[in-house]
């Protein structure tokens, strides 16, 4: 038997929706038939849309509490309630912490810490009403050392503890999850990574040989938001392609130990 998500009916705000991940979160949300609000400081160069659906934009600076507050008035007031909340605004720029300096560490714990909490509690209101959803998007930064993002490896390593801990505050209302993204390809993967052969050296680093797409970041958060994950709570989904290969195996080359598999050509263009 054929297994389908359908969330017609439901609610859902993604944060930084309106591109990259947050985009392909958002994409995969309408596709379920969820009704779709995004936010983000500035609105899409063009819209946000999936299955002949769009995705409907409100500003709102995450770092800003009057802001979030204002934000979820608006939709009480528009759509009469929320089932599900994805916390994906985030990120930082490279660099090595000493070089940054603590004001700029501050802000990118501000932005990936700070705000999903203050975005959290101003939803917690709508969504115990009826029962609800919130998603943290967390990275593999929270999990491992991150040389470069050290900042934001921290605030990741505490919104997943955040998570588990709202897990049980706020049962049984309330589920509350993470999803741990490795590398996902977005606009933003080429300056990060480089050319084409820098992206495809990168993508041999995991081992499903690619790259994630932003719909299959967006497909897990689907699935937290359905009934069936209602005995998930508290959890990490890692969405990482398996991770990363251990630097020993291709430093040992030993025989028995499969080679790093070529990228799939296919996700090497954005």
């Amino acid at each position: 038997m054929a297994v389908t998500i359908d969330l017609s009916g439901q609610v859902a705000v993604v944060t930084g929706g309106t591109r990259g991940v947050g985009a392909g979160i958002s994409r995969a949300l309408l596709a379920a038939g969820a009704e779709v609000v995004v936010c983000a400081r500035r609105p899409p160069e063009r819209p946000v849309e999936a299955a002949g659906r769009a995705a409907r934009f409100l500003p709102a600076d995450v770092r800003d509490p009057d802001a979030v507050h204002r934000l979820f008035e608006r939709v009480r007031a528009d759509h009469g309630g929320l089932d599900t909340l994805v916390n994906n605004a985030g990120g930082t720029p490279y660099g090595l912490l000493a070089d940054a300096g603590p004001r700029r560490a501050a802000r990118v714990v501000e932005l990936n810490l700070t705000a999903p909490l203050t975005v959290a509690l101003a939803a917690f209101p709508l969504l115990r009403v009826g029962g609800g959803s919130v998603v943290m998007i967390g990275s593999v930064s929270g999990t491992r050392p991150s040389p470069g993002s050290a900042a934001y490896g921290a605030a990741k390593a505490g919104l997943e503890n955040l998570a588990r801990s709202l897990a049980v505050e706020w049962a049984p209302r309330v589920r509350v999850n993470t999803v741990v993204l490795g590398m996902v390809r977005t606009e933003r993967t080429g300056p990060h990574y480089g050319d084409d052969a820098g992206v495809a050296a990168v993508a041999r680093t995991v081992p499903l040989g690619r790259l994630a797409e932003p719909a299959e970041a967006g497909g897990a958060c689907v699935f937290l938001a359905s009934p069936l994950a209602a005995y998930v709570s508290g959890a990490r989904l890692e969405v990482h392609g398996g991770g990363e290969r251990p630097a020993f195996l291709d430093a040992a080359r030993h025989p028995s130990v499969p080679a790093a598999p070529e990228a799939d050509r296919e996700h090497e263009e954005e």
